[in-house]
């Protein structure tokens, strides 16, 4: 990924995050917990996926944001008053794979019932994609390294979903799940090269 573009993706990026932890901030106590809101937002998803599955396209849209929004904030409550837990990472990496799954099943199940089987296909590229971008960031901050470069993170891969999404009906969602399977495919082989290049320049470094 290119300097300029690496830049871009972290400003809107730490922008976002300091927009919902200030929002969080303001709030002096919240009635749900931060894994009550991960909760929250998954089970908004589950809704979205039903209603993709129904293409009722745009209450889908509306659901699958919220439940987005939701599910980006309960990190933000959870710095802002000091309740982070072990635990609550696990959960949220969890839910939102499950989440992604959904999603995408429930595309996929609407590309199926189209006749779209080149778009199904990509369905099932983007599906894995999505869980190899996370497990590839997980296994190099395992490695002690970083592994959060690529062009199509979650956050883009909402972003893109989102503004698909009230469209579908007019016949934009097969090509929209085409640029996303791509996409990801490509994150996918960014984070294994950029991780291969910081081994090999600590294994030189050593050398």
């Amino acid at each position: 990924m290119t300097t300029s573009l690496a830049r871009l993706k972290d400003g809107y990026t730490n922008g976002g995050r300091s927009v919902a932890l200030r929002f969080m901030q303001s709030f002096r106590s919240v009635p749900l917990t931060p894994n009550q809101l991960t909760v929250t937002g998954f089970l908004l998803n589950v809704v979205a996926g039903v209603l993709i599955y129904e293409e009722h396209w745009v209450w889908a849209t509306v659901v699958f944001v919220a439940g987005s929004v939701i599910d980006a904030l309960d990190g933000a409550l959870a710095r802002a008053h000091g309740k982070m837990t072990p635990f609550g990472g696990f959960l949220d990496s969890t839910l939102d794979r499950m989440s992604e799954g959904v999603i995408l099943g429930a595309i996929a199940l609407v590309l199926s019932n189209q006749g779209e089987t080149l778009a199904l296909a990509c369905v099932f590229v983007a599906l894995v994609g999505s869980f190899l971008v996370s497990y590839t960031r997980a296994k190099a901050e395992a490695l002690g390294l970083k592994g959060d470069v690529g062009l199509m993170a979650r956050a883009e891969r909402i972003v893109l979903l989102a503004i698909v999404l009230p469209f579908a009906g007019l016949g934009a969602l097969p090509y929209a799940i085409h640029v996303l399977a791509a996409l990801t495919a490509v994150t996918v082989v960014q984070r294994m090269l950029y991780v291969r290049r910081q081994l090999t320049t600590t294994t030189t470094s050593e050398g």
